[in-house]
């Protein structure tokens, strides 16, 4: 059973980094499209991230120049890279297929980014 398991987020200051950490199943990522997804308090889910089968990879505009998205194919993991982190980045990050839910229904149970002084 295909599963996503978030891990990495924290308490950061503004200005500050962290890196996230995604692992799934080690076909997901020679099959489908993955993307960063987050969802702040009472917003909607939005897609942060993506990067494609081939590697190539493309960002939301609030978040260009500042996060980074890879993969480690070999550990069927892949990262989110946070970079000059602003309090508006504060939210649930989560890892999925791009579109979500191509794989599985079920999300992971996401990892917590708070950026606050």
């Amino acid at each position: 059973q295909v599963q996503f398991v978030e891990s990495g987020g924290g308490l950061v200051q503004p200005g500050g980094s962290l890196t996230l950490s995604c692992a799934t199943h080690g076909s997901i990522f020679r099959l489908y499209s993955v993307g960063w997804y987050r969802q702040a308090p009472g917003k909607q889910r939005e897609r942060v991230a993506r990067m494609n089968i081939g590697g190539s990879s493309d960002y939301t505009d609030s978040v260009k120049g500042r996060f980074t998205i890879s993969r480690d194919n070999a550990k069927s993991v892949m990262y989110l890279h946070l970079a000059s982190l602003k309090p508006e980045d504060t939210a649930v990050y989560y890892c999925n297929t791009d579109p979500p839910e191509a794989v599985t229904p079920r999300w992971g149970q996401g990892t917590q980014v708070t950026v606050s002084s």
